[in-house]
């Protein structure tokens, strides 16, 4: 027997092949980037592809999980993406907001707002993890649904780069904190800028981290 640990596989369309022989033509596989970041928003993205192209496949081949991609390979997937995509919808809901909903509540308000930005309209959604009940839409959620379905592997690599780009241009408003680089996220150097120069607007001060360091701020004031 062989210790060798096969590959795992790569997503496809056939979850939402299943659905488009239903009678489901616009299937939308929806993905959020952002949700445990310290700063800035949750980005969600929706996609349809048209599941009636048999070439679709082969076109997207490059297409599997946003976080098994390097910032290069997303980018390029990204236009693939828009160039074989049906329909791209993309939600942001803002730290502030995160503040005042919570994480979950802020994630499915992203997914609602990119969902609304589809044309056409969605018939079935499959979402990865979160479910949004109060949407009027027939959905399939399941955890890790970027490495199962193609449709929310794209997703998830629209929000990706969207949320990424997003930071790029946060961080030359919010100069010394390194956003470029780790967008947001509890990595050493952010540690280090928070400590240095305390929370910006965009952090996300109901976090446990940010929460902390305020609370030190205060007790050594």
């Amino acid at each position: 027997m062989s210790n060798h640990l096969s590959p795992a596989p790569k997503p496809s369309f056939k979850k939402e092949l299943a659905l488009f022989a239903q009678g489901f033509s616009f299937v939308a596989g929806l993905d959020e980037a952002g949700r445990g970041a310290w700063a800035g928003p949750v980005v969600a993205a929706a996609v349809i592809f048209p599941l009636d192209d048999p070439t679709l496949p082969q076109k997207l081949h490059a297409i599997r999980d946003s976080k098994k991609m390097t910032p290069r390979q997303r980018d390029a997937a990204f236009e693939v993406i828009l160039t074989h995509a049906r329909a791209v919808g993309v939600g942001v809901t803002a730290p502030q907001c995160i503040d005042r909903i919570n994480i979950i509540a802020a994630t499915r308000r992203a997914m609602r707002r990119a969902i609304d930005r589809l044309s056409p309209a969605p018939h079935h959604l499959l979402i990865d993890a979160v479910p949004l009940p109060t949407i009027r839409v027939p959905q399939a959620v399941f955890f890790k649904a970027e490495s199962i379905s193609l449709s929310v592997a794209a997703a998830s690599i629209i929000a990706k780069v969207t949320r990424d780009r997003l930071m790029v241009m946060l961080a030359n408003r919010y100069p010394d904190y390194g956003f470029e680089r780790h967008k947001g996220y509890g990595t050493k150097q952010h540690r280090r800028a928070l400590a240095l120069l305390g929370p910006s607007r965009i952090h996300r001060f109901s976090y446990a981290p940010i929460k902390k360091l305020l609370e030190n701020t205060q007790k050594s004031a």
